[in-house]
């Protein structure tokens, strides 16, 4: 989608320091981090939100996961939370499916 963040950002016409990727997923940093590790976890494929996945998207969801543990390894997390806000009213500002992996501090419960 020409007019997502995140897609200019997959697609190199926004600027972000690229931590990690695989085959279906790419990772950097949030420019607004709510813990000292926020990384943003985010497909290559555009989807608005988790709603409108399919189970043909499963091994991309899989491939999302999996690079947000590597990330978290990477940046020597033992304990972080995976958060993806669904929809507005949950807190999703940018409507490109993404992992939040945060951690780096104790993280309180209920979250919000």
């Amino acid at each position: 989608m020409s007019d997502c963040l995140f897609c200019k950002i997959r697609d190199g016409h926004i600027p972000a320091k690229i931590l990690a990727e695989n085959d279906h997923a790419l990772a950097f940093r949030d420019l607004g981090p709510q813990a000292p590790t926020h990384v943003l976890v985010i497909p290559r494929k555009h989807l608005a939100s988790l709603a409108d996945a399919t189970p043909a998207d499963a091994p991309l969801l899989g491939a999302l996961m999996l690079l947000g543990q590597e990330v978290a390894k990477q940046e020597g997390l033992t304990s972080y939370r995976s958060v993806i806000n669904t929809g507005a009213g949950a807190g999703q500002s940018v409507f490109h499916l993404h992992l939040h992996v945060l951690g780096g501090r104790e993280l309180a419960w209920p979250p919000g």
